[in-house]
């Protein structure tokens, strides 16, 4: 049986865990902790939870599969968010090469362009048509995904399925 293990990358994230046959394995926010910044400025900052990460993770070491992550946002103009994103992904990643999890990076446009409407523009259109559509690929965990405000993972796993990558 093969997994496909889809990461939004970030804090605020979520990770979805399909199998070959469509069901849905596992489905959560991403495990993050929130602490006071390295830095000599007073303020907290957001930071992958990397042993609850490889909780997760561990279930799938011995298993075929395969991990697709949403590449980070860069963009200099955004340095905080960005900072946070690449911090993010780097855990992810070293969690995933922990188990050996085979890692396969994806741009949101790509999964959006087969699996969202067209014609959608920004972020707030593009959140509302991922939590509907993933509440009607998955409706017996509409509530989960209302709960997180977040199916992105759920069709980045869908779409490696699809893809059969």
């Amino acid at each position: 049986m093969r997994y496909y293990i889809g990461i939004d990358n970030g804090v605020t994230g979520t990770i979805a865990v399909l199998s070959e046959d469509k069901s849905l394995q596992y489905f959560v926010e991403t495990p993050a902790i929130h602490e006071q910044s390295y830095t000599k400025k007073k303020k907290n900052i957001g930071r992958i939870y990397y042993g609850g990460l490889c909780e997760i993770l561990e279930k799938y070491k011995d298993e075929n599969c395969i991990a697709i992550v949403e590449r980070p946002l860069v963009n200099p103009g955004l340095f905080n968010a960005t900072l946070s994103a690449v911090r993010a992904l780097e855990a992810t990643l070293i969690a995933l090469e922990s188990f050996n999890i085979e890692i396969r990076y994806i741009d949101s446009k790509e999964w959006q362009r087969e699996l969202l409407p067209q014609g959608l523009k920004g972020s707030a259109q593009l959140k509302k048509a991922s939590l509907d559509i993933s509440s009607r690929l998955f409706p017996i965990h509409k509530e989960l995904i209302n709960k997180h405000k977040d199916g992105d993972a759920l069709l980045i796993a869908e779409y490696a399925r699809l893809k059969n990558l």
